[in-house]
């Protein structure tokens, strides 16, 4: 989510972006690119046949340099697997086979060696950068999950700030603290009921669940009194609004207000005299952008109190905007798992559906542990030295019953070997601390592994192996 300064301020520093390869420059990047392009065979191809026909110019009687002593063609192939891994070197070995056909004379020996020692350098070669290449991907898109847990937790706690203080300041004029934000956020990212749907007029691409929910309850938080809220889709703005409170009113797209807000994504509201923006027909234009930087829609303020227009109000316009979209994103994972357990929590729920998503696409696996413990003195005090001891990427969800106390535990980025050290670990705890393990204190170990399209139906199967009726 962008949490960029809401005033425009044209010495503020600018965003910095991580490279999981390092501040390459362009000579770098096209030398060892992070990924293979799609002309890859096109590049291979018409790299060997250059370097063939360069050698070809300088030494006629002998364009593959068989007799220089050592075998400098062969490092084509070599940049080739390093590249793109071990087939298109091959490929670019094969090249320069048939061009040993073509261009020496059939009655010559065959240069066995030469190409024998050739290929096996090319093929280990190639084997390293598949091998890495594959890896470098894993690592990426774990990044990209652990970068999206970041921007959360931030946003969290900035959230939990701006609640402490605005506690002192109105909690009289305020029907609504933010935690009782977050609640009714959530609550609109995953909304079905047809009273938040957009108009039928708007195509249903454009659609955001709960979009007039949504700006009922900011206009109510922020103070809004005429405001309408624009989808955007492939970065153009749509002239219809899918949600509108007070006084109707027209889109002039090509406002600069509008235009400035779309341009750096982030809140653009008419200042004083040290404003780049010229004078606007519009008070205040935010965006709303998810996690991953993706912009979804443009909320235009037309019209609100003179004292609402102040830098606090309007980054925590810009936060609950950011936070609704993000729920948007994985709001239909999130409701499938809901949908079949309904007593798991959003946040639960929230990080089950990134993890699940991690895994089919990458390849990351991702695990889920649940802990059942004896709803006794002895139990209840394990099962809070157990939560005790959680990591601190793990995201726990405890259930208590009569009988039982079940400590359900995500594990992002865990596989076997991962569950049987944090049972270890576990064990260890208990023996240090009670001289007891999971076996004599009659705890139950349930694991499952994320997989598959349904994490919500997994969850349920995992639930009822440890004894709950959910």
């Amino acid at each position: 989510m962008n949490t960029a300064a809401v005033e425009n301020n044209p010495g503020a520093s600018k965003p910095r972006h991580a490279h999981p390869f390092g501040n390459l420059g362009r000579v770098r990047r096209f030398l060892a690119p992070a990924v293979a392009r799609p002309f890859a065979i096109v590049e291979t191809i018409a790299l060997v046949v250059a370097v063939l026909a360069l050698t070809r110019w300088l030494h006629p009687e002998d364009p593959l340099l068989l007799h220089a002593g050592y075998p400098w063609v062969w490092l084509v192939a070599l940049l080739v697997s390093l590249r793109y891994g071990s087939l298109l070197g091959l490929l670019s070995g094969v090249i320069m086979l048939g061009a040993w056909a073509f261009f020496y004379p059939h009655g010559n020996a065959f240069p066995a060696m030469f190409f024998a020692g050739g290929l096996i350098q090319t093929i280990l070669a190639g084997h390293f950068g598949d091998t890495w290449g594959s890896r470098a991907e894993r690592a990426s898109s774990l990044n990209d999950y652990l970068n999206d847990r970041l921007v959360a937790l931030t946003n969290s706690h900035y959230l939990m700030r701006l609640s402490h203080e605005r506690l002192e300041k109105d909690l009289l004029s305020r029907p609504t603290t933010l935690r009782d934000s977050i609640t009714e956020l959530r609550r609109l990212s995953v909304a079905t009921d047809t009273a938040l749907a957009v108009p039928a007029a708007v195509a249903p691409g454009d659609s955001l669940t709960g979009a007039s929910g949504l700006l009922e309850f900011v206009a109510q938080a922020c103070q809004i009194e005429v405001a309408a809220l624009y989808p955007v889709r492939d970065g153009k703005l749509g002239t219809q609004a899918i949600a509108q409170i007070g006084d109707a009113f027209e889109l002039e797209a090509n406002d600069e207000l509008v235009r400035h807000a779309l341009a750096t994504l982030s809140v653009a509201h008419l200042k004083n005299e040290d404003t780049m923006v010229p004078v606007s027909q519009y008070l205040v234009c935010a965006p709303l952008v998810s996690a991953d930087g993706e912009l979804r829609a443009l909320l235009i303020v037309k019209r609100m109190p003179f004292l609402s227009l102040n830098f606090d109000n309007l980054q925590l316009l810009l936060v609950l905007l950011g936070y609704y979209a993000d729920g948007v994103e994985h709001s239909a994972f999130v409701q499938r798992i809901l949908d079949s357990v309904p007593n798991c929590p959003y946040e639960f729920a929230l990080d089950l559906s990134r993890l699940t998503r991690l895994q089919q696409k990458a390849g990351v696996a991702s695990s889920l542990v649940a802990l059942a413990f004896p709803r006794d003195e002895e139990g209840d005090s394990l099962f809070e030295h157990v939560m005790r001891r959680r990591r601190s990427l793990d995201v726990m969800w405890p259930v208590q019953t009569a009988k039982q106390s079940v400590l359900v535990n995500l594990m992002p980025a865990t596989d076997t070997t991962g569950i049987d050290g944090y049972l270890a670990r576990i064990e260890a705890s208990l023996t240090a601390q009670f001289n007891t393990d999971l076996e004599h204190a009659r705890v139950g170990v349930h694991t499952l592994h994320l997989e598959g399209d349904e994490p919500g139906a997994a969850l349920l199967r995992l639930l009822k192996r440890s004894g709950l009726d959910v």
